[in-house]
């Protein structure tokens, strides 16, 4: 009997995701096509020459309450290639008042963190505890800055936050996006909330041990095969383009388009006119500087590998072996702005934050750097664009979408993105 074909296009987390998920299927044949040379969209890594060094495209933190992300990289067998301090531990520097200090959190649903100083937000009052009901209580009208309360908490925490998981700025945010984080980390307590990163990179962690797996259960992989033409016929999907390459489909064959949401609307509109889809996107910026591979460290920087900065550019510093990576979420506001200074403002930022944590001070000099400017990185998370994000359903009955862009009601991560393959593979079976 022959097999029927799943096409799954897009090796992004949302493809590569889809295909682990459904490889082992003895009655399919997997098909995964990616436009560019390499897998794994915004989750990958590269050799640097003018670094010398193994850098990520973007920085991305893992928690441990991140459900389906776990289950993904116990599919592919790439849990060892994680690492993590093993505690639910937030360092946190704020650079105008040259202040530290860690936020700890309580491994259980109860927040004990919050009654020592030792381990809480400075300057915390209780009654800024109502910003986490309003925003698990939100509605859909409602943005981020209308839940939170004046103070400290929501300064020195919550905003930060906010900021680096919805990539949108809390004037505009969609709480309710926010909300769902919440209560699948802070509200679960510290054992959801320990922070893990990859060893050594985002491609040998998510995307590698996925390539192997899928060529193992007897996928097909195609690299740099740029679609360029869906066609439907009579309500289905009869044939697709690649590489001026025309895929044609029989009855039983399905489609999985896991591509980002501007090619999404390219390839889309002219067979479905009507699917909302995001219009609205927003940046992130990446620097990465090199830096000794025998940099030391000391606290609780050296425990966590990371911090977190309030009041610069920068909003987190990733100390990692031979780079330093910082992260600045919704960049649309620093357009136009000239690259060589921000990483000289940026690597004084670096310098300030770790000053306490380094047996030896970094170099007034700005080292060697690279910067990754993704100017579509991820939909804007505001009201209107969460409202634009479609099922994985569409109404060709053999086409089905997958991306952090869909609605999978949280913003643009990881945990969104792998949750969409799954749930694109899922309405196939």
């Amino acid at each position: 009997m022959a097999k029927k074909h799943i096409h799954i296009i897009g090796g992004g987390l949302a493809g590569l995701s889809a295909a682990v998920f459904l490889s082992s299927r003895t009655d399919a044949q997997i098909a995964l096509y990616e436009g560019s040379p390499t897998f794994g969209g915004r989750a990958r890594s590269f050799y640097d020459s003018k670094l010398d060094r193994l850098i990520d495209n973007g920085n991305h933190l893992i928690l441990s309450g991140n459900d389906a992300v776990f289950d993904y990289l116990n599919k592919i067998d790439s849990m060892n290639s994680l690492t993590s301090s093993g505690i639910p531990l937030f360092p946190f520097f704020d650079l105008d008042e040259n202040k530290h200090w860690d936020v700890s959190l309580s491994n259980g649903r109860f927040p004990w963190w919050l009654f020592s100083k030792n381990r809480r937000v400075p300057g915390f009052k209780l009654p800024e505890l109502m910003a986490l009901w309003h925003l698990i209580k939100a509605n859909h009208s409602q943005t981020v800055a209308d839940c939170l309360v004046n103070g400290e908490f929501s300064r020195r925490l919550l905003k930060p936050f906010a900021i680096s998981v919805l990539n949108t700025s809390c004037e505009v945010g969609s709480a309710i996006l926010l909300g769902s984080v919440v209560r699948q980390s802070l509200l679960k307590g510290g054992k959801a909330c320990v922070p893990y990163f990859p060893k050594k990179g985002l491609s040998e962690t998510f995307v590698k041990p996925a390539l192997s797996l899928i060529k193992l259960q007897g996928g097909k992989i195609h690299a740099t095969s740029r679609l360029s033409e869906l066609h439907r016929q009579d309500g289905y999907v009869d044939y697709f383009i690649v590489n001026n390459e025309k895929i044609e489909l029989n009855s039983e064959d399905q489609v999985i388009l896991a591509v980002n949401p501007y090619t999404a609307r390219q390839v889309l509109s002219p067979i479905l006119p009507d699917i909302p889809l995001p219009d609205e996107f927003e940046s992130i910026l990446n620097l990465h500087y090199k830096v000794d591979f025998a940099l030391q460290m000391k606290g609780s920087v050296e425990k966590a590998r990371f911090i977190g900065v309030i009041g610069g550019i920068s909003e987190w510093i990733f100390v990692k072996d031979g780079v330093i990576s910082v992260t600045v979420s919704a960049a649309n506001r620093f357009t136009g702005s000239d690259p060589e200074n921000l990483s000289k403002l940026i690597w004084q930022e670096i310098r300030k934050t770790l000053e306490p944590f380094l047996f030896s001070p970094l170099p007034e000099y700005v080292p060697s750097y690279r910067l990754l400017w993704e100017k579509r990185a991820s939909f804007a998370a505001t009201i209107e664009q969460n409202k634009r994000r479609p099922s994985c359903y569409t109404i060709c009955p053999n086409l089905f979408l997958a991306g952090d862009w869909t609605a999978t009601g949280l913003p643009s991560t990881i945990e969104g993105a792998i949750r969409s393959g799954y749930k694109a593979a899922q309405a196939i079976l």
